[in-house]
């Protein structure tokens, strides 16, 4: 059903947009964060909502798959497990269910999410197939391109794009689209979408993705450049496997103009459907690569110059909400106005990257003459001056296990520069201020000491991971190394909570935690240590502190580590502005120095005098407080209400 038509706006294309909340209903069984969650598509919405967009497009509503077309692509038993796994039977062993797949979590919403997706998808190619639509683009989750015949992993149930594209194959020949181009963009390999068409010489598959050699999720050799499709499939599956993260722009860009568009061209598809996962976007806690939404962008209009422009886009994954928000936003405005969004990229890409390129090339030539000619060497020459770049498998399979790990490497300075992105007005820049200080601190540990809402893990994470749990208004970015505490330990110290300010951009209205500096004997205060390295302190002071989350040098060194046992308390000047910038030492436990951070001994005067509003915390704020407490075996949930309620009511 139709619900609603750019037919009066200025512009003759009709553009499909969907999303449909249910989808929502599918999250971790415990609320514990997770990457992969509702909040994905519900921040893609309000940007999208926010920019005017879905007024311009023609909205579709999301009707669950039949079996039968989802069949086609997956086994009887896979498909009667998603269908009922949700159902009450199930309570007891879902958990246990999804233990048994690679990195998949269930709970009673799921089944409803993965007919809604697979469907959505079908909806959509199936109007553009007719002519109803020009291009369409379904924000859809769970994702789906790492979903096998018989398996669900990597966060995905149903393989939506699969079962889309065989849908249009095998039930409307009438519509006569006979060759589809699956382009698949997510920063991972989409494994179930190349084992489905292997093949069939029907599907050209191209997929572009790290790949470190098989250390990168999926963490196998289906990704490599020689995984090219077997006997009439033969050359009609494209891999371009990086051999770093890092690549941005200018590598994807390399090989949409010297792999994908002279194959697609050959090719000359009858539709194109991308499995549009934006973790490979600037800023993804997973990904660790930096393509921005103007590259997005254009990598789109290049593809809509085949099959009439009938483009299909179907949201896989990107777990930064910003980034994911402003990249669909950019498609968005590709394919309602035929051009990308403004902005350059003056970047060259890795020399790695050319050798990638060569070598795919060289490998398809036989099927695809437009690959064999060797690229001019004035062109290959121009690179970025990177070093050899090693990386490690920062992937979904590890995320509770070894969360994603960017190695000390990478993380050297001279990779930095090309990292630090900055959008101004929808234009990109790259800034390129070194980061020489990362390796040497990356070998000091520390224990983090929180007395607010970072004594939930969860929490926690998002400073560590990215991303950002129920109740946070805005998403964390991260530390550049995402290992996870080494060791977590809980201890009282004889400072005094309270809470103050009117409001946080993170949690909205409502006072936030605050430790006074000095100690009193007469107040206890339960705090969790987290042992970090030195480096992931400076990012977490950097996120609680300041708006930009940009650094190019640290806040808190080795020789103000060294000296901070003597003063008790170093307040950072580079972070004034921020309410959390007095570094405050505690001791040390395992010979280890213990640190907090907090506001300092004037603001505290502020709050005394009333200059600063003391306030009691939100309940959502006040909530994630109680259950660190609560989970870290620390205070009963009665004792940990009364200990709160008493830290906002005392007078200070």
């Amino acid at each position: 059903m139709e619900m609603q038509s750019g037919e009066s706006k200025t512009t003759t294309r009709r553009v499909g947009l969907l999303y449909d909340e249910r989808m929502c209903k599918h999250h971790t069984p415990d609320g514990d964060h997770h990457p992969e969650n509702p909040n994905r598509i519900k921040a893609i919405w309000y940007k999208l909502q926010k920019a005017g967009i879905p007024q311009r497009c023609v909205l579709s509503n999301a009707k669950e798959a039949e079996d039968k077309y989802i069949l086609s692509v997956h086994s009887k038993n896979h498909v009667n497990l998603i269908r009922n796994v949700s159902s009450k039977q199930f309570d007891s062993r879902r958990n246990r269910i999804a233990s048994n797949f690679n990195s998949i979590y269930l709970n009673e919403g799921s089944s409803e999410a993965a007919y809604l997706a697979a469907g959505s998808v079908i909806e959509l190619v199936d109007r553009v197939a007719k002519g109803e639509l020009n291009s369409a683009f379904a924000v859809v989750r769970p994702p789906g391109h790492h979903a096998e015949q018989d398996e669900a992993m990597g966060f995905c149930l149903y393989n939506n794009v699969a079962i889309a594209a065989s849908f249009l194959l095998n039930e409307r020949p009438e519509l006569g689209i006979n060759k589809i181009l699956i382009v698949d963009w997510d920063v991972h390999h989409g494994n179930g979408t190349q084992k489905m068409f292997w093949k069939d010489p029907r599907v050209l598959f191209f997929s572009v993705h790290r790949h470190e050699f098989g250390r990168f999720y999926p963490a196998n050799d289906d990704g490599f450049y020689t995984m090219i499709g077997e006997g009439p499939g033969a050359g009609y599956n494209i891999n371009v496997p990086w051999e770093n993260g890092k690549c941005g722009d200018a590598d994807y860009l390399a090989v949409w103009d010297h792999i994908l568009l002279p194959v697609a061209k050959e090719f000359a598809p009858d539709i194109i459907l991308v499995s549009a996962g934006f973790d490979a976007a600037v800023g993804d806690p997973l990904g660790g690569c930096c393509v921005t939404p103007y590259g997005y962008s254009v990598m789109l209009k290049k593809l809509m110059d085949f099959a009439q422009g009938k483009v299909v886009l179907s949201l896989e994954g990107g777990y930064n909400l910003e980034s994911i928000s402003n990249s669909v936003l950019a498609c968005m405005e590709v394919l309602l106005e035929y051009k990308p969004i403004s902005g350059s990229s003056e970047a060259y890409p890795f020399e790695s990257t050319w050798r990638v390129i060569q070598v795919v090339r060289h490998k398809l030539s036989a099927f695809w003459p437009t690959l064999a000619d060797e690229l001019p060497t004035e062109l290959t020459s121009k690179k970025a001056p990177l070093a050899d770049m090693i990386s490690s498998s920062d992937s979904e399979d590890e995320y509770e296990k070894t969360p994603a790990v960017v190695p000390e490497a990478v993380l050297e300075d001279v990779i930095e520069p090309l990292l630090k992105l900055k959008v101004e007005n929808g234009h990109a820049e790259v800034a390129t201020k070194s980061a020489t200080w990362r390796s040497e601190l990356a070998k000091v540990d520390v224990w983090y000491a929180s007395f607010g809402s970072n004594m939930w893990k969860p929490r926690f994470l998002c400073y560590i991971q990215g991303g950002q749990v129920e109740g946070m208004k805005k998403a964390c970015s991260g530390s550049m190394d995402r290992n996870p505490p080494k060791e977590t330990l809980w201890k009282t110290f004889p400072h005094r909570l309270f809470f103050g300010r009117n409001s946080t951009p993170t949690w909205g209205p409502g006072g936030v935690a605050f430790l006074n500096p000095e100690s009193n004997n007469q107040e206890k205060t339960y705090l969790c240590l987290n042992r970090i390295t030195l480096e992931q302190y400076n990012d977490v002071l950097l996120q609680e502190n300041s708006p930009t989350n940009e650094k190019y040098s640290p806040f808190l060194d080795i020789t103000a580590l060294n000296s901070i046992a003597d003063k008790k308390s170093i307040c950072l000047e580079t972070l004034k502005k921020g309410w959390y910038h007095n570094v405050v030492y505690l001791g040390k436990e395992h010979d280890i120095p213990i640190l907090t951070m907090t506001c300092s001994l004037s603001d505290v005067e502020g709050f005394k005098c009333g200059e600063i509003p003391l306030r009691a915390p939100a309940v959502e704020y006040a909530n994630v407080l109680i259950r660190g407490l609560v989970e870290g075996g620390q205070l009963s949930e009665k004792e940990a209400m009364a200990y709160v309620q008493e830290a906002s009511t005392k007078r200070l």
